[in-house]
């Protein structure tokens, strides 16, 4: 019952995330959809991560050049995905405001999908390996 609780929290939390974006896209002040580009960041973050965890059989050393590699490029993703919303405000193809609302949801939307990998990324019964 506990993960059918996480699942039902992250859901909720991805859906806050998705609305901070929303608004900072659809609100009549600001009416610019171009933040609507980091859906693909959203998209692309857990790829790299994902593909080393099927790879790699050994999850017990400490060092693993494959995981590492994994994580630098999640890394660079997740920063891509706040820098692209400061450069478009600071390009003025959208407003303040708006750059605000989609770095809120940047930041829930990424918390949410390390939640994610927390609750479900062990090796036990309830896993997202299941799926």
């Amino acid at each position: 019952m506990a993960g059918i609780k996480a699942l039902i929290s992250l859901s909720f939390g991805g859906a806050i995330g998705l609305m901070f974006l929303m608004l900072g896209c659809a609100l009549p002040v600001y009416n610019e959809y171009w933040p609507l580009f980091l859906l693909f960041f959203y998209i692309l973050s857990p790829i790299p991560y994902c593909v080393s965890r099927r790879v790699v059989d050994d999850t017990d050393s400490t060092s693993n050049a494959c995981k590492e590699l994994a994580i630098f490029l999640t890394t660079g993703i997740v920063v891509s995905a706040f820098g692209l919303p400061v450069i478009f405000a600071r390009a003025d193809v959208i407003q303040w405001g708006a750059c605000a609302l989609v770095l809120t949801g940047n930041i829930v939307i990424f918390g949410t999908i390390l939640g994610f990998f927390l609750v479900f990324g062990s090796n036990d019964d309830f896993s997202w390996q299941q799926w």
